[in-house]
């Protein structure tokens, strides 16, 4: 599937992000190597427009985030915090009241990153070089990590005198052991890619940037190739088993398979491989946005 006319994302001038969708796969890359790909105003509104579209109109079976330049991201643009319009900017004159509105403004900003783990399809990160502060956030909301062998994550918000808000410790502590995050939250320290793959934070590391996109849009594809009911299904309960009890994923997946068990799916499974050809399942339907 080329990328669709429908799909006007792929046709906008971005700020910050180009976006091609072929092979069933759509691939978002960050855009700004020159400035490291920090995370600017525009971005915030711009990848949950682009995730949440391609979700929405059922456009693509797998998403692939990969970037450009030396580094993946260096994380929010300082300019964020300072100046009209900050993140800090009060939005009254009592204390009070403006801190309710400022969790309301946080919670804007995780969305942005939650749309990446609600989304129907896999996202999968291709990361390069520095992966710092908010760019943790961004792709510990991912399903899948590769990285290269000089990437390095870092939880950069300690280095500036907060503490990491958008979805850093409520991912990672589902990721890598504990004492990992707590080591890498209080100290701010890097952690290299072999490290990272040690403790499960990425799954593979590759030698260049070119190859670890490769791998990444290559297993997209594979993941395009099958049946993708059984693949939002499987997300889903990955997902609600991450946030459950073992008891209740095993009711919601009985429930799950009542409803959407597709032999016929199964059976287009089957024959394929007998007929040793690609099969053909139907994508998921588009979303309605209204009544």
């Amino acid at each position: 599937m080329n990328a669709p006319a429908q799909f006007d994302a792929t046709s906008r001038a971005w700020t910050c992000f180009d976006v091609t969708i072929e092979d069933h796969v759509a691939h978002i890359r960050l855009k700004r190597p020159e400035a490291m790909n920090t995370m600017v105003r525009p971005f915030w509104n711009e990848l949950p427009a682009i995730v949440n579209e391609i979700n929405a109109k059922a456009l693509a079976r797998c998403i692939v985030i990969s970037s450009t330049g030396k580094h993946f991201c260096a994380g929010m643009d300082l300019a964020v915090f300072q100046g009209g319009g900050s993140t800090s900017d009060p939005a009254s004159e009592d204390r009070h009241v403006n801190a309710e509105a400022m969790r309301f403004h946080v919670k804007l900003l995780q969305d942005a990153f939650s749309c990446l783990d609600e989304a129907r399809m896999p996202v999968i990160a291709a990361i390069q070089g520095g992966c710092v502060g908010g760019a943790v956030d961004m792709t510990s909301a991912c399903d899948i990590r590769y990285c290269t062998s000089d990437a390095f994550f870092v939880i950069q918000e300690i280095n500036i005198g907060m503490t990491a808000d958008v979805g850093t410790f409520p991912r990672l502590c589902k990721l890598i052991p504990e004492g990992w995050v707590r080591e890498l939250a209080y100290t701010g320290r890097r952690l290299p890619a072999q490290r990272a793959k040690e403790i499960g934070l990425v799954n593979e590391v590759f030698d260049t940037h070119e190859a670890v996109v490769e791998h990444a849009l290559a297993t997209a594809r594979e993941i395009a190739s099958k049946a993708p009911l059984a693949v939002t299904g499987s997300k889903v309960m990955i997902n609600y088993a991450r946030d459950h009890s073992i008891k209740d994923a095993l009711d919601y997946i009985a429930v799950w398979q009542t409803a959407m068990f597709s032999g016929p799916h199964m059976a287009e499974a089957f024959k394929a491989k007998a007929e040793k050809r690609d099969a053909n399942f139907p994508d998921l339907a588009p979303l309605r946005g209204e009544m």
